[in-house]
Parts: C-alpha cells; sequence; structure tokens
C-alpha cells in the first residue's frame, strides 16, 4: 500500500503547497462526475510539472495529465494515483505568433488574441477545455483544426526529459496526437496567427458563439461530444456527423438515472443532477448498440477516461 503521507512529507514546501490529497474529480472536469484522486497537483511551470512527474514514477504511482477538465468522464471510485493540473498560463504575443501556456483557458486565449489584433482562432471560439487539451486533442470545428496553427512546443516526456517539438511530432490526427498516445505532457505553445480584420474576426467569433449555445448544453454539466464524427464518404466532403446518426437511431430519448442524451444533441450526455461514471458508460453503451444495430457503424468515443490501470477501458 502507497503512503501517501511519505510522499509528502518528503516534498520541500514550495511544491507541497501546490498538492491537494483526496481532490474530488467532480470538482475539476466539465461532467461533474468522479470519485477522489490521491493526488492532485498544480504545476505553474515546467520545474514543477517535471518535480511531481517524477514523483510519481519514483513512487509506481498512476499518472494522469489533467487540463480545463473537458472531455474526461473520471471514475466513481476516483483514482489512486498523481493527477498532473498544467497551470501554466503565460500569454506573449511577437508580431504575428503567441507563445501561450497550456494551462490557459482556450476561449480566453481566443478572446485576448483578437485583443492583440491577431485573428485566425475565432473558429474555435467556445470550445471549452485549455490549450493543452485542444493541441494534444487537435481540437476543431467548422472545418478547420488547432494543429493548423502550431509551429513549436515545448513538451515534458514520460523520462522527465524537456522537448522542443515542431508539428510534425504531434501526428496530428483527428481529434488525437501521438504525443498524447504516448503520455507527454504538453507546457507550452508557439502558434502562428495572422494580422486580419479584427472587427471580421469578432463578428465570427460572436456567430460560433451563438451558434454553440444553440447546439450545446449550457446549464448542464457535459464533456462535450461524446463520439468522433465518421470520416466523410468522398475526398474534399465534411466528416458525416455521428448525432446525425445518433439521433436517427432514438438516442435523445436514452436516459440512465441522472445521466440522459441532451435534447438539443443526440452526441452529447449530461449530468442531470447526480449521474455516475456507471450510469455514463452504460448510457454511452446503449448509443452505440442503436446506432450500430440500425446503421451497422460502429462510433468511436472521443471522451477519454480517467480511471486506474487496472479499470477496464471499453472503445
Amino acid at each position: 500500500m502507497i503512503d501517501y503521507e511519505s510522499i509528502l512529507n518528503k516534498l520541500p514546501d514550495g511544491l507541497k503547497k501546490q498538492v491537494r490529497c483526496q481532490q474530488n474529480l467532480s470538482d475539476l472536469t466539465t461532467l461533474k462526475i468522479g470519485g477522489p484522486a490521491h493526488l492532485c497537483c498544480d504545476a505553474g511551470n515546467t520545474d514543477q510539472a517535471r518535480r511531481f512527474q517524477e514523483i510519481a514514477h519514483n513512487n509506481n504511482l498512476p499518472f494522469f495529465i489533467l487540463g480545463g477538465g473537458s472531455n474526461i468522464l473520471a471514475a466513481d471510485e476516483g483514482f489512486s494515483g498523481l493527477v498532473l493540473v498544467v497551470k501554466t498560463e503565460q500569454f506573449q504575443p511577437h508580431g504575428n505568433t503567441l507563445i501561450a501556456g497550456a494551462g490557459l483557458n482556450f476561449d480566453t486565449l481566443i478572446e485576448r488574441s483578437l485583443k492583440a489584433d491577431l485573428t485566425g482562432l475565432e473558429f474555435a471560439s467556445g470550445i471549452p477545455g485549455t490549450l493543452g487539451g485542444a493541441i494534444m486533442g487537435n481540437a476543431g470545428c467548422y472545418g478547420h483544426e488547432i494543429g493548423e496553427f502550431l509551429l513549436e512546443a515545448t513538451t515534458l516526456d514520460s523520462e522527465g526529459v524537456i522537448h522542443r517539438r515542431g508539428p510534425e511530432d504531434f501526428g496530428f490526427g483527428y481529434r488525437q496526437t501521438a504525443l498524447r498516445e504516448k503520455g507527454e505532457v504538453l507546457l507550452e505553445a508557439t502558434l502562428n496567427l495572422e494580422k486580419g480584420s479584427v472587427s471580421d474576426a469578432l463578428q465570427a467569433r460572436q456567430t460560433k458563439i451563438d451558434d454553440r449555445w444553440r447546439k450545446h448544453p449550457r446549464d448542464l454539466p457535459s464533456a462535450g461530444s461524446w463520439f468522433r464524427n465518421l470520416p466523410a464518404t468522398h475526398p474534399g466532403e465534411r466528416r458525416i456527423a455521428a448525432g446525425t446518426l445518433l439521433e436517427k437511431a432514438g438516442a435523445k430519448e436514452m436516459t440512465e438515472g441522472d445521466a440522459g442524451v441532451f435534447h438539443a444533441h443526440a452526441n452529447m450526455i449530461v449530468n442531470n443532477g447526480n449521474a455516475t461514471c456507471a450510469q455514463v458508460r452504460q448510457l454511452a453503451r446503449r448509443m452505440k448498440e442503436a446506432v450500430l444495430k440500425n446503421f451497422q457503424v460502429e462510433l468511436i468515443q472521443e471522451v477519454r477516461h480517467l480511471q486506474n490501470p487496472d479499470e477496464m477501458n471499453p472503445k
């Protein structure tokens, strides 16, 4: 059994104050579900991230990297390891480029970019989470992805080595990157933006936000789109929305306890009060099975599970 108190006692005071014990993951995720993490560590700079990762490695602790907590379903039992919460939030515009901390709220970054007369990211207005989560998951919408704008990034690998990574190192794919699969920690990113028309960009931003609020839950906890959209039928066409198949399969009528499918978007699960991880997982299974039965299409889950390594992680 791991002696967490002994681990804490070995930490210098500067790091110890960055650690929370038995932190409820329901307070750190947008779906508001999840039991306690044994150790939750806030990393405000590269050295802190390296030190906390070292603690996890030296004590053989499961390790999970968390940003804004969107796109995450945390286990009811919690997490018997160390959750690293990236808090790097610097913002430094230089000409057409922008250096930003991975812990900076993604929508706040877009807003601040426009105030610095930098355009290009307004398509992503309203996407929840942090810049780091957006890049590692290659977030996108309206025909664009964040990976298009990355010039380079600072990451921390599983061996505790700091790297300067170019976009080719990320292996950008649809809602995924190779570096996230390897467990690297994104700390800082340099983005290539434009000195375009800020007034046009602000108008586009507001249009995107209004459209998002028409389709997405505003007052109910959610993790965002649950399943990935399907590949386009023909080259050059847009992907097929998973929500369209789910709606035709009757997903909007589905519930499991306090977990339900959002009335305006069949690809979103919401927490109607006290939903559990188990209820959400069962609901997601039913949604997936309905599409498979009706359309012979197997959906791929986009939301990640924050759980202990020995727990089953369904696709």
